[in-house]
């Protein structure tokens, strides 16, 4: 378990001078992670399962690199930390960024916001990072086939056949399994959601969790445009970023995928985006069929 007790123990015994300071659990700290704030300008973040250790020691090398390259904070790591007989895995000690989650903070203007987001994404896209990892099971295979989820899609819009237009959902995923992308692999952060946003007052102030980071497809960072954006906002990020149209495409059907295996049970996701999880399979049909 995951808890306090267990946070403090390996703090005081691998990183004493910080072994004073106070911890305390984060609230809807996310799924791959469990966060904890230690004293208030640190944050502790421990894998939750086997999984996602192999994340921590992508993120320590990485994030330097990246940070002085993008036009928004990205989170610093600071320490890693290391198994021990009451942890198998590897963990980490990151400066604390201030700001609260798009997921369920208020955003004064979409529109901006869109273009923000739009600007992190073409700065990211143009990092020479050749040697970041591939698409694979570190990163559950984010900005590589989507293929790789076909069966699963299907099978979710078999479970959903009643409840939404399944001719369309399919015709969607059909459409954007027959594109590939054709160019050099650019960087891409994988996991481009409202809980990985931060907010201050109203604005988009960082973004953080790069743990599905890796070079590949970008078409797995649009899903955002149908996940959390409204027509008009959606229309500033497609325009703002260079990207073919097959490309949106893909986008539009990654976001159709992860909507669907939540919506039919098939995995599990907080509960501030599990209720939006309707409301964004509709844009993506509706998207679909205006663009068809």
């Amino acid at each position: 378990m995951i808890d306090n007790t267990l946070v403090q123990h390996l703090v005081n015994t691998q990183f004493p001078e910080w072994k004073d300071l106070s911890i305390q659990p984060i609230a809807n700290s996310g799924w791959d992670n469990r966060t904890f704030h230690l004293g208030k300008e640190m944050l502790v973040r421990m894998p939750s399962a086997a999984e996602y250790a192999t994340q921590v020691e992508k993120e320590h090398k990485w994030l330097p690199k990246l940070a002085q390259l993008l036009p928004l904070p990205i989170p610093e790591p600071l320490a890693m930390g290391e198994p021990t007989n009451d942890y198998p895995w590897k963990w980490s000690i990151y400066r604390f960024l201030d700001g609260e989650t798009a997921a369920s903070a208020h955003i004064n203007d979409m529109t901006e916001f869109a273009a923000s987001l739009a600007k992190f994404l073409i700065a990211l896209q143009h990092i020479d990072a050749q040697d970041l990892p591939k698409p694979g099971p570190h990163n559950f295979y984010r900005g590589g086939m989507l293929t790789t989820y076909d069966t699963e899609t299907r099978q979710a819009i078999s479970i959903l056949e009643r409840k939404i237009d399944a001719r369309s959902a399919t015709d969607l995923w059909e459409t954007a399994l027959s594109t590939t992308w054709k160019h050099p692999p650019v960087p891409i952060h994988g996991d481009i959601s409202a809980g990985n946003f931060l907010i201050q007052e109203g604005q988009l102030s960082a973004v953080i969790d790069f743990g599905m980071l890796a070079i590949g497809d970008p078409a797995c960072d649009l899903a955002i445009a149908w996940t959390l954006f409204d027509p008009e906002s959606r229309k500033v990020f497609r325009e703002m970023l260079p990207l073919d149209k097959d490309t949106w495409e893909r986008g539009r059907a990654w976001a159709l995928w992860k909507s669907l295996i939540v919506a039919a049970g098939m995995t599990s996701t907080n509960s501030i985006e599990a209720k939006h999880v309707w409301e964004s399979i509709d844009k993506v049909l509706v998207d679909h069929k205006e663009k068809s």
